[in-house]
């Protein structure tokens, strides 16, 4: 146990405890001598103002509540080690996922977990270094402020004027939207909005908007049920309702590990006869299933729907043509 939690451990005692904890009490729960106790109790008076009070006659410690209107509780923001390592660990993913994005709007809360975290005598940056994320694809660079303005947009149920440059032809168009949702989607981030422009729910790629300014006009309000129908019903980022089910046959080699995998909440699946395996996934548009069927390459056959496997029929004619 470092030191951290046994301060943690020895407040949480003598918070509960109406008579004195003796001295071998907490040296058995702290799992300590008790000069270590004694240093403990020492630290907590002098940088944390604890009301504690030494009990001779018990050989123990306890807390002086006459001299307080409240109980004594530790100052600031409190967790045990655990839970500041499980916090301080998420904002470093977050950190490396995000590139920075949340860092400024937190780093107070950060160095404050790290200084609680530093009275274990060790370093939170290296140990955290052990920590890896490796994202590929990312294209959010560098857009830092705009990421603030739309989040606070959203939280603060306001609207946005937006400029966005479609990737489809690269047209760029002015756009008023009401923020619904921010998504984290394969190492991007983006924007679910109800469009005013177009009347309609969109998506937003974060990365090609040219510029936000937040309008002091409230958002209009999507109800939760039509976003969930909308956004998560068919595969992938394109939204709209699942018009067709797509039926995949992988292979038994890549079966051990599609096995393991969502591809879609709503999805269905079976082993073969053969070892194989089938997979059956409700979808819209089919450009990006398309892509993720074709990185399988001859380890997975589309069964149905016809129009699909005509797709990737094409698209493999296409390919084989440049490698003649």
């Amino acid at each position: 146990m470092d030191r951290f939690e046994r301060i943690y451990q020895l407040h949480t005692i003598l918070s509960g405890r109406r008579t004195p904890a003796s001295n071998r009490l907490l040296q058995d729960k702290l799992e300590c001598s008790e000069s270590t106790v004694k240093r403990l109790v020492g630290l907590m008076r002098n940088h944390f103002d604890a009301p504690i009070i030494y009990d001779r006659k018990h050989n123990g410690y306890y807390y002086d509540t006459e001299t307080g209107a409240h109980p004594y509780e530790l100052p600031g923001l409190w967790f045990n080690a655990d839970e500041l390592w499980g916090l301080l660990t998420c904002h470093r993913m977050l950190r490396d996922l995000s590139h920075g994005i949340f860092g400024e709007q937190i780093a107070q809360l950060q160095t404050r977990i790290e200084k609680l975290l530093a009275l274990d005598n060790s370093s939170a940056e290296c140990k955290l270094e052990s920590v890896k994320i490796l994202t590929m694809a990312s294209r959010y660079k560098g857009h830092d402020h705009l990421f603030t303005k739309i989040a606070a947009a959203l939280f603060g149920n306001r609207r946005l004027k937006l400029v966005y440059q479609a990737r489809s032809d690269g047209q760029i168009s002015e756009r008023t939207i009401s923020p619904q949702n921010l998504i984290y989607y394969r190492d991007n981030w983006y924007i679910d909005a109800w469009c005013h422009s177009k009347n309609g729910l969109r998506t937003f790629a974060l990365e090609k908007i040219k510029s936000a300014i937040r309008q002091n006009i409230p958002a209009k309000h999507i109800d939760r049920q039509q976003l969930e129908a909308h956004y998560t019903s068919a595969y992938g980022i394109f939204g709209g309702p699942a018009q067709h089910l797509a039926k995949l046959k992988f292979t038994p080699e890549r079966a051990r590990w599609i096995s393991d995998e969502q591809w879609h909440p709503k999805q269905t699946d079976r082993w073969l006869d053969d070892g194989s395996y089938e997979l059956c996934i409700p979808f819209g548009d089919h450009r990006e299933l398309l892509m993720d069927i074709l990185k399988h390459g001859r380890s997975v056959e589309i069964i149905e729907p016809e129009f699909l496997r005509q797709a990737v029929m094409q698209e493999i004619q296409a390919m084989s043509e440049i490698y003649k």
